[in-house]
């Protein structure tokens, strides 16, 4: 499926998307926004790339961000359901990870964590495992799964 299939089926639903960011940096809007005629479907992107701006934008509890990290499905959860309560979409999609370089034993380069949000629906979250598959990489294919969750997520919405 295209984005811009993804953009017509949001427009004959009636439906608003959103995105909240953090380690594609805007790359999911980006693409949603490459589509002419996208703002009919596309509220608004949150690029929230600091811990400070996931609470500041999106609401997500500092205890949250201490308790299990940025990259976590915890913090997604936040994100997803915080892009939800900001913004006039009733479907949104957050993504928050470790593109690379480096990583740790405990959070390796590759991990990404994605949200997806809807309303009236409970909140699913992911864990994807990427790899160390490189910086660009990790990024291009984190964009693509949120988009591939964002059409999955369109499908449970009546």
């Amino acid at each position: 499926m295209t984005v811009a299939d993804l953009l017509d089926r949001a427009k004959a639903k009636g439906v608003m998307i959103a995105t909240a960011e953090s380690c594609t940096g805007g790359m999911v809007a980006a693409a949603l926004t490459d589509v002419p005629g996208s703002s009919v479907v596309v509220d608004r992107g949150f690029v929230t790339y600091t811990n400070d701006a996931k609470q500041q934008m999106l609401g997500v509890n500092a205890e949250t961000l201490t308790t299990h990290g940025a990259v976590s499905e915890e913090v997604a959860l936040e994100m997803a359901e915080g892009a939800l309560k900001n913004s006039q979409a009733q479907l949104t999609v957050s993504i928050t990870g470790i593109a690379g370089p480096g990583g740790s034993e405990f959070k390796p380069e590759g991990r990404v964590c994605f949200g997806l949000a809807a309303d009236g629906q409970k909140t699913k979250t992911e864990t994807v495992e990427f790899g160390a598959l490189g910086r660009d990489k990790v990024r291009l294919t984190a964009r693509d799964h949120a988009l591939d969750l964002l059409s999955r997520g369109l499908s449970s919405i009546a």
